[in-house]
């Protein structure tokens, strides 16, 4: 154990005086109560320069990942607990089911449509930018195919088997199914024995409470987290990796960046009547944990967070909505992605593709979007239906494993953000957004003591 510790010592010391200095930094700054979006800005600069530095120097960060590994796991401890009480107890708190119906079909129809819209986005850019141009056919001796799910075996994994070992085991969208199913149960009993539920509900509000509170507690470590997580990852990659591949980047980017601004700026201030301006400003925490943590379950504590307290939507529609869109709304892993990455691979293996393999693109973006739910990677799934429809190698997947990671967080930030997004849309319709709250500016809870 010593001997373990001493060798970790001197080939990480390095990166953990840098660590410690840098953690000291920002901690100094969260006492003098800089804002906190300025605190996470900060770390990711810093994170990037230094992970660049590490990595040029071929110096250890081990102990710079270890930070941001058990900042993502305490994010993690909190989801599977998260999602099943607030799924109950925003279901329960509704007067009868065709309200659940009702707002189910808006969230879904937002999450397909804005996940369309994706798909066109990143083909034109795409098609524009000719990502492939010049890159020869070679596949990476660490490529492995990953095997399509069928259809049927989607289905058995949403559904729920065990509760108990399905929460155990990670799977979100089997305990999300199993607390529908609580909450509907409660509300049908309620209507006959009111009396009989009553303990249940109580409980299940004093335990949302209670959760809410471990949340802010996780989140005053984020800063601390981004620098970690954006430095391993500028630490593990550099420069030399990224460069024969810069264009797919930054078509990627491009897309996203376009799909974030257009789309969700516009539906923001055209169907919800808000300045785009103050929501992005508002939901940047959100973004920010996305980014860095590559994650949408992990960004969940936060993002529910964020739509209750800084977006002023009740927290009957973010409950609904935010675990909802964690499981399937992928805008940028499901729509962006697939389609760049299909033009991408059809130039570097030189397949035509025409007007008809476009639409069947864009419309097998939007199918494989809803059946990638619950599947871990989502966009390889999706990207891989998508490359299988249209008759491409799926071995081109292999040629963008280098830059994934890199486009992953780009991705993970629009799909978290849409989620947002769609949270304030359904909560405009349904009258559960207090706008005149939003516009007033009030304190922002996130933005508490240092930790």
């Amino acid at each position: 154990m010593n001997n373990n510790l001493w060798t970790a010592l001197q080939t990480n010391w390095v990166s953990l005086v840098v660590s410690i200095v840098v953690i000291a930094i920002l901690y100094v700054l969260a006492k003098k109560r800089v804002g906190f979006g300025t605190r996470v800005l900060l770390a990711l600069g810093i994170g990037l320069v230094a992970g660049i530095i590490f990595n040029s120097y071929k110096l250890d960060y081990k102990s710079v990942s270890t930070i941001g590994t058990i900042y993502v796991n305490l994010i993690k401890m909190l989801v599977i607990p998260l999602v099943f009480v607030l799924v109950i107890n925003s279901i329960a708190q509704l007067s009868n089911l065709g309200q659940l119906r009702k707002i189910g079909v808006k969230t879904i129809s937002w999450f397909l449509l804005t996940t369309g819209i994706a798909a066109i986005i990143g083909l034109i850019v795409a098609l524009i930018v000719d990502p492939g141009a010049g890159i020869e056919a070679a596949v990476p001796k660490d490529y492995k195919p990953r095997d399509i799910p069928t259809f049927s075996q989607v289905i058995l994994d949403l559904v729920p088997t065990n509760p108990f070992s399905d929460a155990a085991g990670g799977k979100v969208v089997p305990v999300l199914i199993f607390a529908i199913f609580v909450a509907v149960a409660i509300i049908h009993v309620g209507t006959k024995k009111p009396d009989a539920v009553a303990p249940v509900k109580a409980l299940i509000e004093s335990l949302t409470q209670i959760l809410h509170q471990v949340v802010k507690y996780v989140i005053r470590l984020t800063p601390y987290g981004v620098y970690a997580l954006v430095g391993a990852m500028a630490a593990r990659y550099g420069l030399e990796t990224l460069t024969p591949l810069v264009k797919l980047i930054g078509a990627s980017y491009a897309a996203l960046i376009l799909h974030f601004v257009l789309v969700f700026g516009g539906l923001v201030a055209l169907v919800a009547k808000v300045n785009p301006i103050k929501f992005f400003r508002k939901a940047y925490p959100t973004v920010a944990v996305a980014f860095t943590t590559r994650s949408s379950y992990a960004t969940l504590p936060v993002n529910l967070e964020v739509i209750t307290k800084r977006l002023r939507i009740s927290p009957r529609i973010a409950s609904f909505v935010a675990p909802l869109g964690a499981t399937m709304n992928f805008n940028g892993c499901g729509g962006v992605w697939p389609a760049i990455v299909a033009i991408f691979v059809a130039r570097v293996y030189n397949v035509q593709l025409g007007l008809s393999d476009y639409i069947v693109l864009i419309l097998v973006a939007v199918v494989s979007s809803i059946g990638v739910a619950g599947v871990p990677g989502p966009a390889t799934i999706s990207t891989t239906v998508v490359l299988t429809a249209l008759g491409l190698p799926l071995e081109g997947m292999g040629l963008v494993i280098a830059v994934e990671s890199v486009i992953d967080m780009g991705r993970t930030a629009v799909n978290a953000t849409g989620t947002t997004v769609t949270s304030l849309l359904v909560a405009n319709a349904e009258g559960e957004f207090d706008r005149e709250s939003f516009e007033r500016d009030e304190e922002d809870p996130l933005e508490v003591g240092a930790a």
